[in-house]
């Protein structure tokens, strides 16, 4: 805070006591209305992709055109309400929990449009309503940008070492419909494959998601992972819930099932679900055949969906470990879960 806006204020608390606790109360506003105006951050343009650059909406910790010296950089992506400044509060919640700020550690919140939103441009990707979480192409704006692609070239501009010289690790949070493009992109996704030669790590942080990608067939039956018989849900092995009819940012990868799964073993990922979120009739939950058949509410869809990785693991012999928190008290709710020590310690153990 300014020393001249506090010196006169300072010199008040030497006075009587009706005018110290005056100053008391006008030092405690001004420093809420100081850590309000730090904690806030205007929305700013990265500029994307390489051979056809693009705009993307993003909320930041820090000014985005210079160079940073943070050696850590933690993205958020919101849910399906498309509200990233209030996810960039959440992250804020986060970093604090875990005793950050930003001379360490960049925030960035990722902000997928639609045409109808307020900050939508015409040179950004445009998706239609929720689509953006499937990780498919932009349909209007700036068409046939893949939501996948965008997160490709985010770790591509994070790192380019003329802005960001130092740094060491990219984390991926997705909450909610954020959590669905995440976890699909976490098995999908070949952008980290292209830092690989930079040192920086890639971790994913899978939150809540309503539905799952599965890799091959099997579904939970009767307590065990067996093949799929009944014709009464045909849509269970297509894309999103299955990779049928997968999108040509997969396909184009030339990659089988078994192949996939070992790259996709070989990543960071978390997994993370307050324990509360287990209403099957969420107002935002996929309740389709397709997503029924993962479980009935968001708790058990994640908690089967680590069964069935465990089941590849044994019948690939592929070793995976994917550490999973359930977090106590907690519903379907990011900014409660995103302030949990539980959540701070899981994600940053070493801080």
């Amino acid at each position: 805070m300014p020393y001249d806006v506090l010196w006169p204020l300072g010199s008040l608390l030497k006075q009587g006591p009706n005018l110290r606790r005056q100053a008391v109360l006008a030092i405690a506003l001004l420093t809420s209305a100081l850590y309000c105006c730090l904690a806030s951050a205007n929305p700013q343009l990265l500029r994307l992709g390489q051979n056809e650059p693009y705009n993307f909406l993003a909320f930041a910790n820090s000014d985005l055109n210079g160079a940073s010296p943070t050696s850590r950089a933690v993205v958020v992506v919101h849910g399906v309400r498309r509200n990233a400044d209030d996810y960039y509060q959440y992250g804020q919640s986060l970093l604090k929990k875990a005793g950050f700020d930003a001379n360490d550690t960049l925030l960035l919140s990722l902000n997928f449009l639609t045409a109808e939103d307020s900050r939508a441009g015409s040179d950004m990707p445009l998706w239609a309503r929720d689509k953006w979480m499937h990780g498919t192409a932009s349909s209007k704006g700036r068409r046939g940008i893949d939501a996948f692609a965008v997160l490709d070239d985010l770790l591509l501009y994070l790192a380019d070492r003329k802005h960001f010289p130092a740094l060491q690790e990219i984390v991926l949070i997705g909450h909610s419909a954020g959590g669905q493009l995440m976890q699909r992109y976490s098995i999908l996704g070949d952008g980290d494959e292209r830092l690989a030669t930079t040192g920086i790590k890639v971790r994913y942080v899978i939150s809540a998601p309503s539905s799952y990608v599965y890799i091959e067939g099997s579904r939970l039956q009767d307590g065990a992972f067996k093949p799929v018989r009944t014709v009464m849900c045909p849509s269970f092995s297509r894309y999103r819930y299955g990779l049928d009819r997968a999108p040509f940012y997969l396909t184009r990868q030339n990659l089988g099932a078994e192949q996939l799964f070992r790259r996709y073993a070989a990543r960071d990922v978390t997994f993370m679900v307050g324990e509360r979120d287990n209403d099957p009739w969420h107002r935002v939950l996929d309740r389709t055949c397709g997503a029924n058949m993962q479980g009935a509410h968001r708790v058990e869809r994640q908690l089967n969906y680590l069964r069935y990785e465990a089941f590849l693991s044994s019948k690939w012999g592929v070793p995976i470990h994917h550490p999973q928190i359930t977090v106590a008290g907690i519903g379907h709710n990011a900014a409660r879960l995103l302030a949990t020590e539980i959540v701070a310690d899981t994600l940053f153990p070493k801080r």
